[in-house]
């Protein structure tokens, strides 16, 4: 953690606007040009921003605020403050071992073929590559593309399977939902409603049989089949 003053400016802003303190000692504490202290207290720069109490916010005590104004080559010393801010750390380029460099293309295809939906950026993070090399490769223009085999980069070593997938995932976000391919099921919020149909659909209630016509057919039938001679002769 840095011990940094908070909001430079509005605190010179206060400063200027409270105090009886120089405008080098106002320029000295707040990291700020003696010219841009003069051009605030002219009402000629930082116009609209308030001013912040330094007090209040733990950095400066009314006590070395009083010694400053007493001795004009007295320097404000910053206190600890209240609020305490991080030190700004620069993300270093992702470092990848010479015996892996030369899977890098391999993975570049592999990221290219399978994850379309990726940035030039995001493959850039994930393998360690320039956008140019990324270009390249899916231009078929690099100097060695006809050698080239789409290689995994998490079998590879050079990322892991929890930030491909989260670079996916960012990929992603918006994109209509692909499209469900086949037959498949409905929902049952529909099956609950459909009614029960009979198996041949064209057939009305009207053609329903008729018991009595269809046995009296029967009966006609019998009544005009021939009867065998051996039944005569009993």
């Amino acid at each position: 953690m840095a011990n940094t003053l908070l909001m430079p400016k509005a605190t010179a802003v206060w400063l200027v606007d409270n105090t009886a303190l120089s405008f080098e000692q106002i320029a000295n504490f707040c990291k700020l040009h003696p010219l841009e202290v003069k051009a605030i207290a002219d009402g000629e720069s930082a116009q609209g921003i308030k001013g912040l109490d330094p007090v209040i916010t733990g950095q400066l005590s009314r006590d070395e605020i009083a010694k400053a104004e007493a001795d004009p080559n007295l320097r404000l010393k910053l206190q600890e403050p209240k609020v305490r801010v991080p030190e700004s750390k620069r993300r270093a380029p992702r470092y990848t071992p010479l015996s892996k460099r030369q899977d890098r293309p391999n993975a570049i295809l592999w990221l290219v073929k399978n994850h379309q939906e990726l940035k030039d950026a995001q493959i850039s993070r994930l393998v360690g590559t320039t956008k140019s090399t990324i270009e390249q490769i899916r231009n078929r223009t690099h100097w060695n593309s006809a050698s080239l085999v789409p290689m995994d980069p998490v079998t590879l070593g050079l990322c892991s399977q929890i930030d491909l997938d989260l670079e996916v995932q960012r990929a992603s976000r918006g994109q209509p939902a692909a499209a469900p391919t086949g037959d498949t099921l409905l929902p049952a919020s529909m099956t609950e409603t459909l009614e029960v149909t009979d198996r041949n659909p064209t057939k009305s209630d009207d053609d329903e049989l008729d018991a009595d016509a269809v046995f009296a057919k029967l009966s006609s039938l019998k009544s005009t089949t021939p009867v065998d001679e051996d039944d005569d002769q009993h």
